[in-house]
C-alpha cells in the first residue's frame, strides 16, 4: 500500500519529488527532499488535507501527544467486528477497492495528484522488482509465488516474460480485477506456447504453501505488527527456495512522527492500520530463518516510499 499524509515547508503546488535510490548491498541514504511520503490511516481515505505546516518537530510533537493511535484502532476493529485481518479484508473488498483499483489503474480521469503520485511511486517499486527479477537470467519457467497480488501489476508483467505465476491476494474484488485485467492483456491466449496467464486466487498469506524458485510481497507488510511481520517473514521464506523479494514502509522518527500526525484526522471506517518497520528488523527476522539480504533500494516520491530488498539463503551467493 502507499498513503498520503505528508509534512512540508514546501508550496502545496511544487512539483512531485520521484527518487529510486540504487539497489545495492549497502542501506540507502536517507532521502534528501524535504516533503516526505508516509503510509499513514489518514491518507488512504485521501479525503484528509493533503499537508500540515509546523513550526518544529517540538511543537509537533506536542500536538501528537494528544493523539490515541491505539483507541482509533480498536474503534477500527470494532467498526468491523475483527482484528487486523477482518478490517484489511473488509477495507479491500469495499472502499479500499475502489479507491486503490483507481490507483493502480491508467486513467486519469477522477484521479487527484496524491492518487497518481502514488500511483508513480508503486509502478516504480513494480519496475524495480522486474529489474531485480530479471538480474538473475531469464525468466521463463521460473515459479513465482506473487504474495497480496492486487490487482495484477506484477504478476502479468512476469507470466508475459514467460515465468511461472501463482498470484493470489486475501480481497475476492481484488482477485477478480487482476484476473479481469489478465484476461484482457493475453486474451485467448499467446502465440508463445512458454507464456502462461498468471493463477489468481483468494488466499490470504498465513494459508499460502508449496515451493517457488522466488517469492515476491510487495506493500503487504505494512498491516502486520512487528511480531507478526517476523513470523509472516518466516512463512514467505519457507515458501522460497532460491530469492524473497519484500517491500514495505521503512520506519525511523520523522516517519513515525507523520504517520502519528495522519491518525489524527480520519474516521476508524476510512482505512486500514498501518505499520511501519526498520530495516534491521526486518533483516534480524530473515536471518533467523537462515536468509540474508543481499540487496536493497529506496523508493520515494512525494506521497509514496517503500523499501525494497532481495534476500537469499545464507548459502547462496
Amino acid at each position: 500500500m502507499a498513503f498520503a499524509a505528508v509534512l512540508s515547508s514546501a508550496s502545496p503546488r511544487a512539483s512531485p519529488h520521484r527518487h529510486l535510490h540504487a539497489l545495492s548491498s549497502k542501506p540507502p541514504h536517507a532521502p534528501t527532499t524535504r516533503t516526505l511520503a508516509l503510509p499513514s490511516a489518514a491518507d488512504f481515505s485521501l479525503d484528509a488535507p493533503a499537508a500540515l505546516a509546523v513550526g518544529s518537530v517540538a511543537a509537533l510533537a506536542a500536538v501528537i501527544s494528544l493523539a490515541d493511535p491505539q483507541r482509533r484502532r480498536q474503534q477500527q476493529a470494532e467498526v468491523v467486528g475483527g482484528d487486523d485481518k477482518e478490517v484489511v479484508l473488509d477495507y479491500f473488498n469495499n472502499t479500499g477497492f475502489q479507491r486503490w483499483k483507481k490507483i493502480y489503474g491508467n486513467s486519469t480521469e477522477d484521479v487527484n495528484r496524491v492518487q497518481l503520485d502514488i500511483r508513480l511511486g508503486h509502478a516504480e517499486t513494480v519496475e524495480s522488482t522486474l529489474r531485480m527479477l530479471r538480474d538473475g537470467g531469464p525468466l521463463a519457467g521460473v515459479t513465482v509465488c506473487d504474495a497480496g497480488c492486487g490487482t495484477g501489476s506484477l504478476a502479468i508483467p512476469l507470466a508475459r516474460e514467460g515465468a511461472i505465476v501463482s498470484a493470489s491476494d486475501i480481497s475476492a474484488a481484488m482477485v477478480a480485477e487482476a484476473q479481469r485485467q489478465a484476461k484482457e492483456a493475453f486474451g485467448n491466449g499467446t502465440d508463445n506456447p512458454f507464456v502462461k496467464m498468471p493463477k489468481f486466487e483468494v488466499r490470504d498469506l498465513e494459508s499460502l504453501e508449496g515451493k517457488y524458485d522466488t517469492v515476491v510481497c510487495l506493500d503487504v507488510l505494512i498491516h502486520y505488527p512487528q511480531g507478526k511481520a517476523e513470523g509472516m517473514i518466516g512463512h514467505l521464506a519457507s515458501l522460497a527456495e532460491r530469492r524473497l523479494v519484500l517491500s514495505f514502509a521503512p520506519k525511523t522518527f520523522y516517519y513515525e512522527l507523520l504517520k502519528r500526525v495522519g491518525e489524527l484526522f480520519p474516521g476508524p471506517s476510512k482505512a486500514t492500520r498501518a505499520y511501519l518497520h526498520a530495516e534491521r528488523d526486518i533483516e534480524r527476522a530473515l536471518e533467523k530463518v537462515g536468509w540474508r539480504v543481499r540487496r536493497r533500494g529506496l523508493i520515494t516520491t512525494q506521497f509514496y516510499f517503500a523499501n525494497l530488498i532481495e534476500a537469499v539463503p545464507l548459502g547462496l551467493a
